[in-house]
């Protein structure tokens, strides 16, 4: 059968070109290189740059549990003092205005600034001379009434016996007897008068009242004083002894009556300011007798020697009472108590050089030091460094403990030399630089939990 072909329907098919444009085969050599670089760069990285060694908790897993690096002391049994810790101001036992007691003018000051001067010193001098004339005026109007009286009593004794004769009446004797008794009494006042002077001429000369330091001076020679003056002369203030003042919470109040009503004496330190250096020692003299409402505290006062005058007037100190003193108490570090849910624990080392918590009853504590009243026996090693990680069970290595771990309060810092030297030797990785993480490894000591962290 033939078929017809219409020559319109057909189309001309071109041959495809066997030969790629330039353009794509120049893209494809970039590419390439690329790659070629990217890689001889990876291959350089990991050359340079080799990689860490696992870490520590990946090398326990992989050989096995590393022991904990910790430091460990053991409970000793000791004494416990109870402090009572308060902010005290040193409080002078007198403090003296010294004023003039009579009016006049001030002629000379005997004493200089800051003098430290004796009951019965000379300070300064008032113009006597008024009270000196009128002492004479006192005097003579004495010796007046003086002779009054014996003229009085004179002529008294003349009456009485032309009285007993009848020659005079008996009223006129008597008058005259009056007449001398009034001369007498005006003798005695003339003699008052007379103390009165004398007495304020003694009070032109003005000394100090008291033993202690003169302040500065509030008035200059020249000027006119009077009782009535506002200001006074100086101020002294008894510096030795000297008392210091401070308040502690009532409910120490029983525990401190009673000591002092026993007899006991109970001593007392006193810090400067900043609480680190001792000033003085004492000893409590009284309480005060009421309770403040507002601050439910109470007042003491100790007494101080303060020959050397360490102790100034309104400085403010830091008091210690020293209440009473535990003894024969198991006493552990502080950095040994630990807090946890059921309360305080301590991180125990046994035989085997595992850790086991134990629940422990703690009682006062100092700067360094806690009594543990149940949970733990003297002897028995705790952990005070490195209890951040520890578990139950788990393995230690104990290292030397510092030297001051165990230090009382107040104790100095036993120190035998560098600090930096004695923590190497000690094997102390606190303070330890980190090692790079190439050269860690892996079989060396996992290092302590603070240096973990």
């Amino acid at each position: 059968m033939n078929e017809t072909v219409d020559p319109q329907t057909l189309t001309r098919v071109e041959p495809s070109s066997a030969k790629p444009s330039p353009r794509r085969f120049r893209l494809g050599r970039i590419v390439f290189w690329l790659v070629v670089l990217a890689a001889a760069a990876a291959l350089g990285y990991r050359w340079m740059y080799p990689a860490p060694a696992p870490a520590p908790a990946d090398a326990a897993r992989a050989g096995g549990a590393q022991p904990q690096s910790v430091r460990a002391v053991a409970a000793e049994t000791g004494d416990m003092p109870i402090n009572i810790n308060a902010l005290g101001a040193v409080t002078p036992f007198a403090t003296v205005t010294v004023k003039t007691q009579i009016a006049g003018r001030l002629m000379s000051v005997g004493f200089q600034e800051g003098q430290l001067v004796k009951s019965g010193d000379f300070l300064a001098q008032i113009d006597p001379r008024p009270y000196q004339a009128t002492l004479a005026q006192d005097q003579a109007s004495l010796a007046k009434d003086t002779a009054l009286r014996d003229q009085a009593q004179a002529d008294f004794a003349r009456y009485d016996t032309l009285s007993k004769q009848d020659s005079i009446s008996r009223q006129q004797v008597e008058d005259q007897k009056y007449l001398a008794a009034q001369y007498a009494a005006a003798m005695q006042s003339d003699q008052a008068q007379i103390d009165a002077a004398k007495l304020n001429i003694e009070y032109t000369r003005i000394v100090s009242p008291i033993d202690g330091r003169v302040g500065l001076r509030l008035v200059d020679p020249g000027n006119y004083m009077q009782p009535s003056d506002s200001i006074g002369l100086v101020v002294i203030t008894q510096l030795d002894p000297i008392s210091v003042v401070f308040s502690t919470p009532e409910d120490n109040l029983q525990r401190i009556a009673r000591r002092l009503k026993g007899g006991g004496k109970l001593p007392v330190a006193v810090y400067d300011r900043a609480n680190v250096r001792k000033i003085a020692d004492g000893e409590l003299t009284t309480y005060d007798n009421e309770i403040d409402t507002t601050t439910g505290t109470f007042k003491l006062r100790a007494t101080f020697a303060n020959p050397d005058n360490a102790l100034f007037p309104n400085q403010f100190v830091n008091a210690r009472l020293l209440v009473d003193t535990q003894k024969g108490v198991t006493l552990v570090p502080n950095a040994a108590v630990q807090l946890g849910a059921n309360g305080a624990f301590v991180y125990v080392v046994k035989d085997d050089q595992t850790v086991a918590s134990r629940n422990v009853t703690t009682g006062p504590t100092d700067a360094s030091r806690t009594v543990v009243e149940t949970g733990l026996a003297a002897g028995e090693k705790v952990v005070i460094d490195g209890v951040d990680r520890l578990r139950d069970g788990a393995k230690v290595r104990v290292t030397a403990p510092d030297a001051n771990a165990n230090a009382p309060a107040g104790a100095p810092a036993q120190d035998g030399g560098s600090g930096q030297h004695r923590r190497r030797q000690q094997g102390d990785a606190t303070n330890a630089p980190a090692p790079s993480p190439s050269a860690a490894p892996s079989s060396a000591p996992s290092p302590s939990p603070s240096a973990a962290k």
